[in-house]
C-alpha cells in the first residue's frame, strides 16, 4: 500500500498536467453570463468595485495591487478567492444578487482555467464564418451529423417510410396534406429519384410562398389591426402578399432585406419596393384619446431597432435602449446611433405615409395546377383599393440624442452630442461612413457577406422549423446568454453556403430536406435515453406539433373544401359568439361565405386584442412584438376546441361527406373502405389493424345511437344527401369519426 502511494505521488505533476483544456466559450462564458455580468459587465455605470470580466483586459487590470485574474496562477487570483471563500460576506455572487453561488465543479473549472493561462475567446456568434469542406462523395449536412455520431457512437435512425415522408415534406414545406392520389404516386414511383422530384415540385408550389411566408409575418409582427385598447382595423394585407410573391420567386434574401428595410430609398424605387416597407409599419398605433404622439412615435422606432436586432442580428438589443447590455457588448450610445437609421422616418404615433395599391397591384397570378385547384385571384368586386402604410423619410431630418433610461421626454442633450447612424462596435463597420448613414445604408450592412450574424441566424431559423430545435437552441439569443451551437462546423457551412448560392431560401430548403438526417424516423430507441435524451445530437428526426393556421389547413386539405385560392384581403370564418365581449371596442366579424369560408388560416383577419379562438389555443403570439419561435403548450382546451369549435364541426362534416361521395355503395359494406379513406386523406397513410378495430366499434355504436335519435344525426350533418345514397345514421358516424380523427395526436403532429 505505501508503495503504490509513493508511485501515485511521483506521478501527481504528470497526472495534473493531464488535465483536458478548459474551453472558454464552452466553460468559462456561460458561468460568468448567468453569474458576474450583470455587475461586472460592459454596463460601465452600472459596474460595481470597477471590475470588468467580460474581456481580458478588465479580468487582468490592477484594481490596487491584486487582480480579479492572475494568469496561471490561481492562488493569486481574487476572482477564485472570491467564489470559493466561507465568508458569507466576500462570497460572490451576493446574497442579494438572488443567483446562485458557484458548485464545486463551477469553480474547479475556473481554478484550472486560470491554472491553463486563463485565455479569452472571441464570442462565437460575431467571429467570421469559418470554412468548412466536407467530402464531395457526401451530403454535407449528413457528414457533420453523423461525424457528432460516430464520436459518441450512436448510430443514425433509419429513414422514416414513404407515407411518413411524403406527409412531413408536404406539411413543412407547403403546409398543407397530400391527396391521396398524390400519396399513391410517390409510392409506386421507384425511379430512384422520388423524393428528390418531390421536394421540387413541393418547392415550386405557390403554396411555398404561404407556408414560409407564414413563418416571415410572425417576426413581422403582422396584424390587421392597430393594436392597444381601441384596436382598429387596418388595411396590410398587401404586404402579406408581397412576403408570399418574394418567397415563391426565390427572391434572394439579401435582396429580401434591403426592400424590406428601406425599399423606399432604393434608386428609382418600384411601387412593389415601397410596399416591401411596411414591414416596419407593423407597429401599433395608440387611438387613445390625449396620448402624444411623441412618445409613440419614439416607441415604435423603438420596436424597429429591436425587431430589426432580434431578427436579422440575433441580439436582445433591445436591452440597450434604457442602459448599456449587461451582457453583450452594445452600449447604450451604440442602441441610439441605430435608431438614428429610423428616428428620420416620417412617422407619428405610426401615422404616417401610404401608397394606394389598385385592384390587381401585388396580387400576382401563379397561375393554376393540379396543387392550386381554384381562383387564383380574389374577384375585382371584393379587392377595392388599398392605401398601405410604408416607410419614408422626413424631408426635416431629426436629430438624435441618446434617451436618458430609455425616456422620450429626457434626450441627454447636456452632452451636445447628435448622434450619427452606427451599428455596435462588436460587428463589421459599415461600408460608408457613420454621417451619410441611411437605413439603405442599414439594410446594405445586415446582408454584407462580412457580417457573419445574419447568415448565421437565418440559417439556423430555417432549420429549427424542419427539426424543432436551432443549431443553436437560443435562436433568439445567440449574445454571450445564448447556448452554444451543437454543431458549429455544420452552422457555418450552412451560413457560408447561403450566401455563396446567392442567398437563395429554396436551395436553402432543398439542401436540408433532401439530407439523411431530414429523412429519419423519428420513433424513439432506448440507447438515446442515456446518451442524447434531449435529441441534440439528431440520432432521429423530431416529432412536431403544427402551428395553429396549420393544424386548421391540414383540416382543410383532408376535407376537400380548400379555396386555394392566393392572396387577396383577409377572411372571416365561423368563430364563437362573444370574442369581442371583453374588448374595448367591439369588433366586425361578418362571418365569411361561400369559398372565402374555406381558406388558408394565414388569410384569417388578426386582431391583436382579440385574436381568432384557434390561434390563442394553439400558441400563436399577439403580435404586439416580433415573434422569432413559437411555443408549443399542451393543454386541455386544445382538444375540446378542435372537438367542439363550430369551423371544425363544419370541416369533419365536409371529411364525411367527401368520403361518402369518394366511396360509393351501401353503407354495412362499405363502412370499412369509409373509414380507411378517413384515415388516409387525414393522416397519409392506411390504418394499424388495432386503429381499424376501434374505429369499426366506435362507428357501429354511434350508429346505433343515431338510429334511436334522428334529430341528433340530422343536428351533427346539417346536410343534405343524395337520395338513398346512405342512411342517415350511417352518414353522421361518419362525421363522427371524422371528429375523432381531427382530434388524435397523429393529425397535429407531424412526425
Amino acid at each position: 500500500m505505501f508503495r503504490l502511494s509513493l508511485i501515485a505521488f511521483a506521478l501527481l505533476p504528470g497526472l495534473i498536467a493531464a488535465e483536458p483544456q478548459v474551453n472558454f466559450n464552452k466553460d468559462i462564458r456561460p458561468i460568468l453570463a448567468n453569474r458576474c455580468l450583470q455587475c461586472h459587465g460592459p454596463d460601465e455605470k452600472e459596474r460595481k468595485s470597477e471590475l470588468r470580466l467580460d474581456t481580458r483586459e478588465g479580468a487582468l487590470a490592477d484594481l490596487g495591487g491584486y487582480s480579479a485574474i492572475v494568469p496561471g496562477n490561481p492562488d493569486a487570483s481574487e476572482l477564485l478567492k472570491r467564489i470559493t471563500t466561507k465568508d458569507t460576506e466576500e462570497l460572490m455572487p451576493p446574497e442579494k444578487s438572488k443567483k446562485p453561488r458557484l458548485t464545486q465543479s463551477e469553480a474547479l473549472l475556473f481554478k484550472q482555467w486560470i491554472a491553463q493561462g486563463a485565455e479569452y475567446q472571441g464570442h462565437w456568434a460575431f467571429e467570421p464564418l469559418s470554412n468548412q469542406q466536407p467530402p464531395p462523395n457526401e451530403h454535407p449536412i449528413d457528414h457533420f451529423i453523423r461525424k457528432k455520431l460516430a464520436e459518441k457512437s450512436i448510430s443514425a435512425a433509419p429513414q422514416a417510410d414513404r407515407h411518413t415522408l411524403i406527409r412531413r415534406a408536404y406539411l413543412d414545406i407547403i403546409g398543407l396534406l397530400p391527396s391521396p392520389e398524390e400519396i399513391t404516386a410517390f409510392l409506386n414511383d421507384r425511379s430512384g429519384h422520388a423524393y428528390e422530384d418531390l421536394v421540387d415540385s413541393l418547392l415550386a408550389n405557390p403554396h411555398y410562398g404561404e407556408r414560409w411566408g407564414r413563418h416571415w409575418l410572425d417576426q413581422a409582427r403582422y396584424a390587421d389591426s392597430n393594436g392597444y385598447s381601441i384596436d382598429s382595423e387596418r388595411q396590410m394585407w398587401p404586404y402579406r402578399d408581397w412576403v408570399i410573391n418574394a418567397l415563391n420567386e426565390d427572391m434572394p434574401f439579401d435582396r429580401f432585406t434591403i426592400e424590406q428595410i428601406a425599399g423606399d430609398l432604393i434608386p428609382g424605387a418600384t411601387k412593389s419596393q415601397v410596399a416591401a416597407t411596411a414591414f416596419h409599419r407593423n407597429t401599433l398605433i395608440n387611438q387613445e384619446g390625449g396620448s402624444d404622439p411623441e412618445q409613440f412615435r419614439v416607441e415604435a422606432t423603438m420596436d424597429r431597432v429591436n425587431t430589426t436586432g432580434a431578427v436579422w442580428l440575433g441580439l436582445t438589443i433591445g436591452c440597450a435602449q434604457c442602459h448599456t447590455h449587461k451582457f453583450d457588448p452594445i452600449t447604450q450610445r451604440e442602441y441610439y446611433q441605430m435608431f438614428a437609421f429610423f428616428n428620420n422616418a416620417e412617422d407619428r404615433n405610426n401615422t404616417g405615409p401610404t401608397i394606394s395599391i389598385g385592384k390587381n397591384e401585388l396580387i400576382k397570378n401563379p397561375g393554376k395546377n393540379a396543387a392550386t385547384a381554384g381562383q387564383s385571384a380574389p374577384p375585382p368586386a371584393k379587392n377595392k383599393p388599398v392605401n398601405l402604410m410604408v416607410m419614408r423619410e422626413s424631408k426635416s431630418p431629426r436629430k438624435t440624442f441618446l434617451l436618458t433610461r430609455g425616456d422620450f421626454t429626457r434626450p441627454d442633450k447636456d452632452l451636445g452630442e447628435i448622434l450619427p447612424g452606427g451599428v455596435a462596435a462588436i460587428s463589421p463597420p459599415l461600408h460608408k461612413a457613420a454621417e451619410t448613414g441611411n437605413r439603405l445604408d442599414l439594410a446594405r450592412w445586415l446582408v454584407n457577406p462580412a457580417n457573419p450574424l445574419t447568415p448565421r441566424v437565418t440559417v439556423n431559423r430555417v432549420w429549427m422549423r424542419y427539426f424543432g430545435r436551432g443549431l443553436v437552441e437560443t435562436e433568439e439569443d445567440f449574445g454571450a446568454r445564448g447556448s452554444l451551437p451543437s454543431h458549429p462546423e455544420l452552422l457555418d457551412y450552412l451560413a457560408k453556403r447561403f450566401i455563396s448560392d446567392g442567398w437563395s431560401m429554396k436551395k436553402l430548403h432543398r439542401l436540408i430536406v433532401t439530407s439523411a438526417t431530414y429523412r429519419q424516423s423519428s420513433t424513439t430507441r432506448k440507447n438515446l435515453a442515456g446518451k442524447d435524451p434531449h435529441n441534440f445530437l439528431l440520432a432521429r428526426q423530431s416529432r412536431i406539433r403544427l402551428d395553429a393556421e396549420i393544424i386548421r389547413d391540414a383540416a382543410l386539405s383532408a376535407s376537400g373544401l380548400l379555396e386555394a385560392r392566393i392572396g387577396g384581403p383577409g377572411i372571416r370564418p365561423p368563430q364563437p359568439v362573444g370574442i369581442y365581449a371583453f374588448t374595448q371596442s367591439r369588433k366586425r366579424w361578418s362571418t365569411s361565405k361561400g369559398s372565402d369560408r374555406y381558406r388558408r388560416a394565414m388569410y384569417i383577419v388578426f386582431f391583436r386584442s382579440a385574436p381568432y379562438p384557434l390561434f390563442g389555443t394553439f400558441d400563436a403570439p399577439d403580435f404586439q412584438t416580433t415573434c422569432t419561435s413559437r411555443t408549443r403548450s399542451n393543454t386541455p382546451l386544445q382538444a375540446l376546441a378542435i372537438a367542439n369549435d363550430v369551423a371544425f364541426m363544419e370541416l369533419a362534416r365536409g371529411l364525411a361527406l367527401r368520403v361518402i361521395h369518394e366511396v360509393p355503395g351501401d353503407a354495412t359494406a362499405q363502412r370499412e373502405a369509409r373509414i380507411r379513406r378517413i384515415i388516409l386523406l387525414a393522416l397519409g397513410r392506411p390504418p394499424g389493424k388495432e386503429e381499424l378495430e376501434i374505429l369499426l366499434k366506435y362507428s357501429q355504436s354511434m350508429v346505433k345511437d343515431f338510429d334511436k335519435d334522428s334529430a341528433a344525426a340530422k343536428s351533427l350533418l346539417q346536410a343534405p344527401l343524395q337520395a338513398k345514397a346512405i342512411s342517415l345514421p350511417e352518414a353522421a358516424s361518419l362525421v363522427a369519426v371524422s371528429r375523432v380523427i381531427f382530434n388524435t395526436d397523429n393529425f397535429i403532429t407531424r412526425e
